[in-house]
């Protein structure tokens, strides 16, 4: 199957030709024609211009050039004729696939995968010192595997959209019997072993740093949500702040953290965190977790759901399965359906929350709901008690002395090396206890989110 996309720009932008494959019994959140169409969007934010998409069933893939042999022919006359400058796949093509492709489809074609593209976005949008370091990371990783040639090879690869990315050069000297190849190789391991010394200093400082925060007992709440879902907006509306805003996916890439007043004389750090997005690539998960630890040792999760999009069901879908691989599933959650300004009957989301626990349908842009909102957060902090169980070992004397200030203890018991502690606690200090917890607290109905979920399809 194929389809012909009309340009939608003019101008010197490079052009962009998509291929997806449906393979059978493989389980993706969005369906083929969804996928292509975020992909599309993906290559727009790059900075290309998408001229046209190939499509493709399979059993499985070709272990030789991903889709079949008479595909890939048909790839490259289509190619040719939008005059194509780079074919993106919109899965992650292994090192043979894309050699393969590679020799088939010609040098006046480059060849990117999915993963190569949001790598060159990341790269793009990555503003300070902590993004780029986390950034470049990931690009080496991705592309060691990859290396066929010299250095060249590589910075051709890198960037579909002709931003910054991959900052790859330097080559070492060669010693006795040691091919290019192999020097290349062994200077990128060079390269990614010392991003790595530097990413753990950067890991360390945030840990002092989120040691100083809970000390002062000020509760952290971490914004997440699906790429472009309108977190940076509900964070600039909030705390009457200025975050860069742009209708496009990964607008923002380094967290924000924004110090909020809530009724009553209390206060909260809002943290706005990168987007997530389906098959997000697990060299970027490994390369950024120093920045999705701000999500795990959160005190509270505000998940921020585009009600609006047609495919909202799978990406709230997607942000659950994210947050259950960084061990983020503990914490208390409100679930935020933004965007009620773009529906046609803005009263049905409000019917559709109306029967499940923490949860608000507002419009981030306008401020419908974020009272609402606002005293949503306030009553899960700081009045919401949770019943846990945990044992502190006696050397985590503030934690046990933090129980007795803020918790209602039901029950103590010392033993020989801890304490066993079983009462409630205010939601905010969740977190702070997980890592001592004898039975995992009932934070939320799992059971009733999934109908939730379900049902964002009704809207």
């Amino acid at each position: 199957m194929t389809k012909k996309i009309p340009e939608s720009t003019k101008g010197k932008k490079e052009r962009a030709f998509l291929v997806g494959a449906s393979i059978a019994g493989k389980k993706n959140i969005l369906t083929l024609e969804d996928s292509l169409s975020e992909l599309s969007m993906l290559s727009e934010t790059a900075g290309l211009n998408v001229v046209g998409q190939l499509t493709q069933n399979l059993s499985q893939p070709n272990p030789v050039t991903y889709i079949g042999s008479g595909k890939v022919l048909e790839l490259k006359a289509l190619a040719e004729d939008s005059l194509a400058d780079v074919i993106i796949f919109d899965d992650e093509l292994s090192p043979r696939h894309q050699r393969e492709l590679e020799n088939s489809l010609g040098k006046d074609v480059r060849i990117l995968d999915r993963t190569a593209l949001i790598l060159d976005i990341f790269a793009q949008h990555a503003n300070t010192s902590e993004g780029m370091l986390q950034v470049e990371l990931a690009q080496y990783e991705y592309y060691l595997p990859r290396l066929t040639g010299a250095w060249t090879h590589l910075a051709r690869q890198a960037g579909g959209g002709g931003g910054r990315s991959g900052s790859v050069g330097g080559v070492g000297l060669r010693g006795p019997g040691e091919t290019q190849l192999e020097v290349d190789r062994r200077s990128i391991r060079n390269k990614i072993s010392h991003l790595k010394k530097e990413l753990e200093k950067v890991r360390a400082h945030r840990q002092r740093y989120r040691s100083q925060r809970k000390h002062s007992r000020i509760p952290i709440i971490a914004i997440v949500g699906y790429t472009n879902s309108g977190k940076s907006t509900l964070i600039n509306k909030i705390s009457n702040s200025e975050v860069f805003v742009a209708d496009q996916l990964f607008a923002t890439l380094d967290p924000t953290t924004r110090r909020v007043e809530l009724s009553g004389g209390y206060q909260a750090l809002f943290t706005d965190t990168v987007g997530f997005i389906q098959k997000l690539p697990t060299t970027l998960i490994a390369a950024f977790q120093a920045t999705l630890e701000e999500i795990a040792e959160a005190d509270l999760l505000l998940h921020v759901i585009d009600i609006s999009h047609p495919n909202s069901q799978g990406h709230a879908i997607s942000v659950i399965e994210t947050l259950k691989t960084i061990d983020a599933s503990q914490i208390p959650v409100i679930t935020v359906l933004n965007k009620i300004d773009k529906l046609s009957a803005p009263d049905a989301a409000q019917k559709i929350i109306s029967g499940f626990p923490n949860s608000v349908a507002i419009s981030a842009f306008y401020g419908n709901g974020i009272p609402t909102l606002m005293d949503l957060i306030r009553n899960t902090l700081y009045e919401k008690m949770i019943p846990i169980d945990v044992r502190l070992p006696y050397q985590m004397g503030h934690l046990i002395s933090l129980f007795h200030e803020a918790g209602q203890i039901e029950m103590i018991e010392n033993e020989r090396d801890c304490v066993l502690i079983k009462g409630r606690i205010p939601g905010r200090l969740l977190a702070q206890f997980s890592a001592w917890l004898e039975i995992e607290p009932s934070t939320k109905n799992d059971a009733s989110d999934e109908i939730m979920v379900q049902q964002l399809d009704n809207i």
